[in-house]
C-alpha cells in the first residue's frame, strides 16, 4: 500500500508522523495496528486515522488501551477511526482468539503493523511456556500474522516492529528458551528483535509472488513504557555505553527521539516507500539500512537478513507452537 504524492521526499532520524504523512489520503484503507495502549502503537495509529485510515488496534487491555485512543478518535478524520480488539501476545489462545475474530469479520487488511512488545524484562515464562520476550515479540505475532495472512490482499504490507537491540543477539534455534543458557535481559531481547527481523524476510518470500510484501523497523531509542522493566540508572548506563561506542567511530552522540519521531518510520515503511524499497529489509530512520557488521548504533546485522536463517526461524517455531503455515 502506498499513498499517492508528486514527489517522493527524503526523510530522516528527526522526521515525525505528520512530516511523513503528510498529503497522503488513507481513505477507506484498514489498518491492524498491535500495542494500542501506550507509546508507539497509540501515535501510529493517531497518525493513521488523522489521515482516513480505518484502524482496527489491538491491545491486552483494553480499557487501558481506550483511554489511551481517545485522542485517536478525536483527531480522525475523511472517514477515519479505530475500533479495539483484545490480543494478549503471550498467550497463543488469545492469539488465536483474536485471528477467529478477524477472520470471521473477513475484512481485509490494507496494512499490519506488529508494533507491541516487552523489553528487558525478568526471566519468565508465557502461557504456553516460552521465554516471555521471544514468546511475546516473536511468537505471538508469528501465529497472529500467519492466521490471518489470507485477509492480507495483493498491494497490502507487513511491518514488523524490530530495533537495534537486534545486534545484541543473533537468534538461538537450540535453546530459544534459555533451558541451558544463562538468562541476560537484553540478549534476549535482542533475540526476539532478530527474530522480528527473520520473521519479515520469510514471510516476504512467502509472499511477495502474490503481491503481499513485509519489512522490519527499528524505531529508535525512545523513552516509552516499554522499559518499564529496566531498573533506575540502566537506560542511561545504555546510553553512556552507545556514546563511548559512537564517539570513539566518530559518530554523533546519542539524542532521544520523541514518540512521533519513532513513530515515522513504521508509517514511512506501511504507507509511504515503495513496497520494492522495503521488502524483506529493514528500516531506520525512515531510509532502508545497510548492513553493517561492527561496533556502532546503525545498521542491521547480516544474520537479521540471511534468508537460510529465516527459513531455519520459520520452520523452529512452527514446531514450537504447534502449526504449520
Amino acid at each position: 500500500m502506498t499513498a499517492t504524492f508528486g514527489m517522493t521526499p527524503t526523510f530522516g532520524a528527526t522526521s515525525t508522523t505528520d512530516e511523513v504523512l503528510a498529503g497522503a489520503d488513507l481513505s477507506g484503507k484498514r489498518i491492524l495496528v498491535t500495542g494500542v495502549s501506550a507509546g508507539l502503537g497509540v501515535e501510529t495509529a493517531r497518525a493513521l486515522a488523522a489521515h482516513g485510515a480505518w484502524v482496527v488496534g489491538a491491545a491486552r487491555n483494553l480499557n487501558k488501551a481506550t483511554a489511551a485512543t481517545e485522542g485517536v478518535r478525536a483527531g480522525a478524520a475523511n472517514g477515519g477511526g479505530i475500533e479495539l480488539i483484545e490480543l494478549d501476545l503471550a498467550s497463543l489462545a488469545s492469539v488465536r482468539a483474536c485471528a477467529g475474530q478477524l477472520l470471521e469479520v473477513g475484512r481485509p487488511f490494507d496494512l499490519v503493523i506488529a508494533n507491541a512488545g516487552v523489553m528487558a524484562c525478568p526471566k519468565g515464562q508465557t502461557a504456553d511456556g516460552f521465554e516471555t520476550q521471544f514468546g511475546t515479540n516473536h511468537l505471538g505475532h508469528f501465529v497472529l500474522i500467519n492466521r490471518i495472512a489470507a485477509l492480507l490482499l495483493p498491494g497490502s504490507r507487513l511491518v514488523n516492529l524490530s530495533s537495534g537491540g537486534h545486534r545484541r543477539s543473533d537468534v538461538d534455534l537450540e535453546d530459544p528458551n534459555f533451558e541451558h543458557t544463562p538468562y541476560v535481559e537484553f540478549v534476549a531481547y535482542g533475540r526476539s528483535k532478530t527474530a522480528n527481523i527473520l520473521l519479515a524476510v520469510e514471510f516476504d518470500r512467502r509472499h511477495k509472488g502474490r503481491g503481499v510484501r513485509a519489512t522490519a523497523v527499528h524505531p529508535g531509542g525512545i523513552n516509552t513504557e516499554l522499559g518499564r522493566h529496566l531498573a533506575p540508572g540502566v537506560l542511561q548506563q545504555l546510553v553512556d555505553q552507545i556514546n563511548a561506542q559512537t564517539l570513539a567511530a566518530g559518530g554523533p552522540a546519542f539524542s532521544w527521539k520523541t514518540i512521533p519521531q519513532g513513530a515515522a518510520t513504521s508509517v514511512w515503511a506501511g504507507v509511504v516507500a515503495s513496497a520494492d524499497e522495503v521488502g524483506g529489509r529493514y528500516c531506520e530512520d525512515c531510509q532502508v539500512a545497510e548492513i553493517i557488521e561492527g561496533e556502532g548504533r546503525r545498521g542491521v546485522r547480516g544474520y537479521a537478513l540471511d534468508p537460510d536463517h529465516a527459513r531455519a526461524l520459520w520452520a523452529k517455531s512452527e514446531e514450537m507452537v504447534g502449526e504449520r503455515f
